[in-house]
């Protein structure tokens, strides 16, 4: 089995207990009032475990799917069996880690302030997606075609200015570091991965 669909899978799970378990959510959800306070420095990790209802869940282990398959296929080639399965592993947790990082030093003194989801590191492994295919066409709203590296630029100015602008309850700032994170760590395990996405830029450049 792959190891996008085992996190697929023991997201869900973990999810489904959590939606069912008020006291495991409270526990599990990144809070940084409560990570400064009392060090529980694991929900950092933990918080990407969980999910706020059943469509939030559901949309990310969809994109999870979509993406996560193909780079983790990429990994395979380029690290071989092995060490292809444990660097996307890698840069899947590292990703969802990091992503919360700079909300946990944003809203540590804020004990209103909470997260959920698995967002940061899904948009670190679409972000690693853009390295190797960055003119394949994405569906925004599933409907309109839109090349990948124009929805991934498009993505980072919209998540930077929703963060700035608040007034909803989504962790903007884990979907731009997990983005910026994922490509990070993807071209530190590889950096010829940059030279691959240039090459792939130009030579595919469809106008």
């Amino acid at each position: 089995m792959s190891i996008t669909l085992i996190l697929i899978l023991v997201t869900c799970l973990i999810s489904y207990q959590a939606f069912n378990n008020p006291v495991a959510f409270q526990k599990l959800k990144h809070t940084p009032y409560l990570v400064f306070r009392e060090k529980e420095y694991y929900r950092l990790l933990s918080s990407g475990f969980v999910h706020a209802d059943w469509m939030h869940l559901i949309i990310n282990m969809f994109v999870l799917y979509q993406f996560g398959g193909f780079v983790e296929h990429k990994f395979l080639f380029y690290f071989g069996e092995l060490m292809g399965r444990l660097n996307f592993l890698i840069l899947y947790l590292l990703t969802l880690l990091l992503s919360d990082v700079p909300s946990y030093i944003k809203h540590k003194d804020n004990p209103h302030f909470s997260s959920v989801g698995a967002s940061g590191a899904i948009s670190g492994i679409v972000f690693v997606f853009v390295l190797f295919q960055p003119w394949s066409l994405l569906l925004l709203f599933f409907i309109i075609p839109i090349p990948a590296i124009v929805a991934a630029i498009f993505y980072l100015i919209y998540s930077s200015w929703a963060s700035r602008r608040g007034g909803d309850f989504i962790n903007h700032d884990a979907h731009f570091y997990g983005a910026i994170f994922g490509l990070l760590i993807a071209l530190a395990m590889k950096p010829d991965l940059f030279n691959l996405f240039w090459d792939r830029l130009i030579r595919d450049f469809p106008f």
